[in-house]
């Protein structure tokens, strides 16, 4: 499974506003347009969406941008990847109306596939947006810096 540049560019801006929740300014498109090479234009629709999905809170205009509207914990990425995903049919035989496979009735692939997808989505389930941008491993004690180590790709903000 592949997940699609909707969902990863979602999940950057996520990211990057978890990443900035402690900070005074809000986040902006440009922003983050920049930092990750990404097109403004296409960013302003997956904002909008994140917008109308109560995840992100936005405000125009001067001194205007982003902030996550919920905590970075409350938001799971499994929910977060099955809201953007739109397609989990990974062989023809996940579709009823569409499966022409003659295996169907004898095969044991459909059985694996649909119990590896939800592996793979238990495994995200048990992720938040806090987990992907901390500065440390589940079950590693954090640095002592009181500045947060940086991630490649997400802004530095002290804690």
């Amino acid at each position: 499974m592949r997940l699609t540049q909707w969902t990863d560019y979602t999940l950057r801006v996520l990211m990057y506003c978890a990443a900035c929740q402690d900070r005074v300014q809000p986040v902006t498109i440009t922003e983050i347009a920049e930092n990750y090479g990404i097109s403004r234009s296409h960013l302003t629709k997956i904002v909008q969406e994140l917008a109308a999905q109560k995840l992100l809170d936005t405000t125009r205009g001067r001194g205007g941008g982003m902030r996550l509207m919920k905590p970075a914990d409350a938001i799971n990425l499994g929910a977060v990847v099955r809201a953007t995903e739109t397609d989990f049919t990974m062989v023809e035989c996940f579709d009823p109306n569409t499966n022409q496979c003659r295996l169907s009735g004898h095969c044991g692939l459909k059985g694996i596939l649909s119990q590896a997808m939800q592996s793979y989505f238990a495994v995200l389930d048990g992720v938040t947006l806090a987990d992907l941008v901390a500065p440390h491993s589940k079950g590693v004690a954090p640095p002592k810096s009181r500045r947060a180590q940086a991630l490649p790709g997400l802004p530095t903000v002290p804690v």
